[in-house]
């Protein structure tokens, strides 16, 4: 049994739970390492990216950003993740730092489910020739730099011309990613088990914007129609700057990401406590 562990750096007690867990599984015969970053911290061995998702399982601490990485660097592959939450948010991440020695000790014993998240493709395309292929588990966004002032964004679904939005940017969710920038930007929240893409207008400058639902089998064209300087950002991780004219084709992808399902109403839970629901609901029992 071989585990690879990464860390949010920033996080002094999301280093000292992942050191303390690597000293567990070192005491269960478990090979343990992680990621070059992360085993200067822990005083482990250290894996490079390219061989970080060589193992049975991957463990991160810290926030959903923490299990992004970890979704990078493990979805060509299919190694299951297990997010351990020391973060603000944490929608994706699956257990708390007390829990993580049950989990562990379930997963060992078989008795753990997988559950696959989709993600999507997004292919840059100018002058016709693709230029990069990127994946993702939350989004895929092309939005106007900073210092630019509202874009054009011709958006066709299907090959068929659905509408231009005016707009400081478009976005395209997954239902993993519906609570992440997508929640922030007025879209719809949506159970990660539904397969589908969301379709979002960042802060447009048009009443009849509205997000959309569609089929998971849908391609979705999104050209810049307006002269100035544009980003496609994936993830938040990756950022590539734009041209005029360029396009992103985006769809399913065919990788996903593997997350070991601890809990089977895990967001119906997240949606009560993370957006405060719950709160609102003890008050009127009160």
């Amino acid at each position: 049994m071989r585990i690879h562990l990464l860390v949010n750096p920033r996080r002094p007690d999301a280093v000292a739970a992942a050191k303390e867990a690597s000293s567990w599984l070192a005491s269960r015969s478990v090979e343990c390492a992680a990621d070059d970053e992360s085993s200067k911290l822990l005083g482990v061995e250290g894996v490079p990216a390219a061989q970080f998702a060589d193992a049975d399982l991957v463990v991160c601490f810290g926030g959903d950003g923490t299990l992004i990485r970890a979704a990078h660097l493990c979805s060509e592959r299919g190694t299951p993740i297990l997010g351990v939450y020391y973060g603000r948010f944490g929608f994706v991440t699956q257990c708390q730092g007390p829990e993580l020695g049950a989990c562990l000790s379930q997963f060992f014993d078989g008795q753990t489910p997988v559950e696959e998240r989709m993600m999507i493709r997004a292919e840059l395309m100018r002058g016709g020739e693709p230029v990069a292929t990127i994946h993702a588990l939350n989004e895929t966004v092309l939005q106007r730099a900073v210092t630019v002032r509202m874009m054009s964004f011709e958006v066709r679904v299907d090959g068929r011309l659905l509408t231009s939005y005016p707009a400081d940017g478009v976005m395209v969710s997954t239902p993993t990613g519906s609570t992440a920038y997508n929640l922030s930007a007025g879209g719809p929240v949506v159970d990660p088990r539904v397969q589908g893409l969301l379709l979002t207008a960042i802060a447009p400058h048009t009443l009849s914007a509205r997000p959309l639902v569609l089929a998971p089998e849908s391609e979705i064209v999104i050209r810049l129609q307006t002269e100035g300087e544009a980003v496609l950002s994936v993830d938040g991780q990756s950022r590539v700057h734009l041209l005029s004219g360029d396009e992103v084709r985006i769809r399913r992808s065919e990788r996903v990401t593997r997350l070991l399902s601890v809990e089977p109403e895990d967001f119906l839970i997240k949606l009560g406590t993370r957006l405060l629901w719950s709160r609102g609901i003890e008050d009127d029992d009160a």
